[in-house]
């Protein structure tokens, strides 16, 4: 199966047959030096890193509307080492975005914190897939979503209305698989409950919200792949076709 799904377009998703292999990773296996190496380095420059357990796919598809993969647990010390170039064959990394969209139809997404890996990066709330995300060896794409929402924002999604869909849109960095979350509550209140969140917080993980109201409404620090899905979702409002939509050109 190996990698087989269309880049930079953003595709709609119907099922996420995404599933945990209980054996390592060949990359993991293969750079035990390299990543430790690595790792040296990494939290020499950023001392709050934590080696927890994350995933990292060796095989996704596309077909029918249906993403189909394998992934494998492996240190996060593994995942920077790839992250440092991610061309390494056998080895991709996908994620999720809880879209948060606003009462008032603006989009709601998160500065990163200094001390964090991504530091002033702007995305939506998330983080990689763990093996808390899995039931019966399959990912459940929409209690990541949440759990990484609450645990960034102190917001609580579980009783918001989701899209009737999930979306992916794959580059050459990764796969984000995202879906609309609303909540009635405008923009600028959601981002009064994450600030105060956030402030009360010991060693947030963000440094706080960020709103954006528009298709042009693109701030410094937005990470590569938002751009092409602040764009969808505006349009897609707007009444244009979203199921499938070119970008990155």
């Amino acid at each position: 199966m190996s990698f087989d799904l269309p880049r930079n377009v953003i595709l709609p998703v119907d099922a996420i047959d995404v599933r945990l292999d209980s054996g390592p990773h060949p990359f993991e296996r293969d750079h035990a030096d390299a990543i430790a190496e690595n790792w040296r380095r990494e939290t020499a420059a950023k001392p709050a890193l934590f080696d927890g357990t994350v995933v990292l796919l060796s095989a996704l598809s596309y077909r029918d509307n249906r993403l189909v993969g394998r992934c494998h647990a492996v240190r996060y010390s593994t995942f920077m080492l790839w992250r440092s170039n991610r061309q390494v064959p056998g080895a991709e990394h996908a994620y999720a975005h809880a879209m948060l969209v606003a009462g008032d139809n603006a989009l709601v997404a998160i500065r990163m914190a200094p001390h964090t890996v991504n530091a002033g990066r702007i995305y939506f709330a998330a983080g990689s897939f763990e093996p808390t995300d899995f039931r019966d060896g399959l990912v459940d794409v929409d209690f990541n979503m949440i759990r990484e929402v609450r645990e960034e924002t102190g917001l609580d999604l579980s009783g918001a209305t989701r899209g009737r869909r999930h979306y992916a849109l794959s580059t050459a960095s990764g796969t984000v698989i995202f879906r609309r979350y609303r909540e009635t509550a405008s923009a600028d209140d959601l981002a009064q409950r994450i600030s105060a969140f956030v402030a009360a917080e010991s060693e947030p993980e963000i440094e706080g919200p960020v709103i954006i109201r528009n298709a042009a409404d693109l701030p410094d620090g937005l990470m590569p792949h938002m751009r092409p899905l602040i764009e969808w979702h505006f349009a897609s409002e707007q009444g244009s076709n979203s199921n499938v939509v070119a970008y990155l050109q």
